[in-house]
């Protein structure tokens, strides 16, 4: 008996996280024909960027994009689904254990990113067209220690999970690992926001993956946030797939970025999340390489960071990029859930 009701709430838990998924993703398109209207009338055209963090002029991928902003393509899109997913969560899967930390850090790095992309808006489109890297890091970090802060005094949370190992208690040093988990998530997915789809697709399999892990920790509501979110990147997939119609911006790919660090540390598999987002690792990972080695070789090691670009320097269409890391991190999905399973996180 007690087993047919822990399989019937299971089931109910289940069937309300679906349901909030598919309403995040209707909400998230009826708002798209207002944003649309909204960003073709102020014309809010992402600028192109002259010259990386470097400082040096951006050739490769100027040449390699350049009938991209041709055609005027809006950005700031990202914020039709942080604005989805806020209004289905407040309504309907509001949890102080669960999902106050996610949606705060949905919502902060939102706001981050959406100051950059505004400075890129109003900006001349000279240099890297935005805020300054090294303000983007303070407040994103802010952010992270904010929320860490509230993950280890308000949920109490003072250990992190090692995959067949067991429990490492941390205390309170439980908070810069916070931090550093933000901070690293929200600039990996910030880099890989950088083809039609490519970021979109990436984050939906990741969020459905955590969604999956905490369905079977029994965490529901933060099961349901995962989903919501896949829910609104689905819809926004469906214009931002080759060719797109409009880009996510940086309130995009920092709001959906924090959010997902902080669903790994709330499911206690941060272990777990460079294999789970492998790619965003990559990404970043590139692009850090390719930094130093500038700095201390004045060389690149790829044609053009990050790696997408190095892999469409070389020959690879866009979409060809895109599907394949899609692929990549379906597989990269599966074996992190199935450690997870296996590890002892279930």
């Amino acid at each position: 008996m007690t087993e047919m009701l822990l399989a019937a709430d299971v089931t109910a838990e289940t069937s309300h996280m679906l349901f909030l998924s598919v309403v995040t993703f209707l909400l998230a398109m009826f708002l798209t024909p207002m944003y649309t209207y909204f960003a073709y009338k102020y014309k809010f055209w992402k600028k192109q960027r002259s010259s990386s963090t470097t400082g040096e002029k951006l050739t490769v991928f100027n040449k390699l994009h350049a009938n991209k902003f041709k055609r005027h393509i809006p950005t700031m899109a990202g914020i039709i689904g942080v604005v989805a997913i806020t209004v289905t969560t407040l309504l309907f899967n509001l949890d102080r254990a669960e999902t106050w930390l996610p949606l705060a850090a949905l919502v902060g790095g939102a706001i981050v990113g959406l100051i950059d992309d505004v400075i890129n808006l109003r900006g001349t489109g000279t240099g890297t067209a935005g805020m300054r890297t090294s303000v983007k890091f303070l407040l994103i970090t802010l952010i992270g220690a904010v929320l860490g802060w509230l993950f280890y005094v308000k949920l109490g949370y003072t250990s992190v999970h090692i995959p067949y190992v067991g429990d490492l208690t941390l205390g309170w040093w439980i908070i810069p690992l916070f931090t550093f988990a933000v901070v690293a998530t929200g600039n990996a997915v910030n880099i890989t926001d950088g083809l039609d789809g490519l970021a979109g697709g990436l984050l939906a399999i990741s969020f459905v993956t955590f969604g999956a892990i905490a369905l079977f920790q029994s965490q529901f509501a933060l099961a349901a946030f995962c989903f919501s979110v896949s829910g609104a990147l689905l819809s926004y997939l469906w214009f931002n797939i080759y060719p797109a119609r409009f880009f996510m911006g940086d309130v995009g790919s920092f709001a959906y970025g924090v959010a997902l660090g902080v669903v790994a540390m709330l499911t206690d598999t941060l272990f777990l999340l460079p294999i789970i987002g492998l790619l965003f690792v990559v990404e970043a990972g590139s692009s850090l390489i390719q930094i130093t080695s500038k700095k201390l070789r004045g060389k690149k090691v790829f044609i053009s960071a990050p790696i997408h670009h190095h892999l469409e320097a070389i020959g690879w269409p866009e979409t060809k990029v895109t599907m394949r890391f899609w692929v990549i991190a379906a597989v990269c999905g599966a074996i992190g859930f199935w450690m997870a399973v296996s590890g002892g996180h279930i």
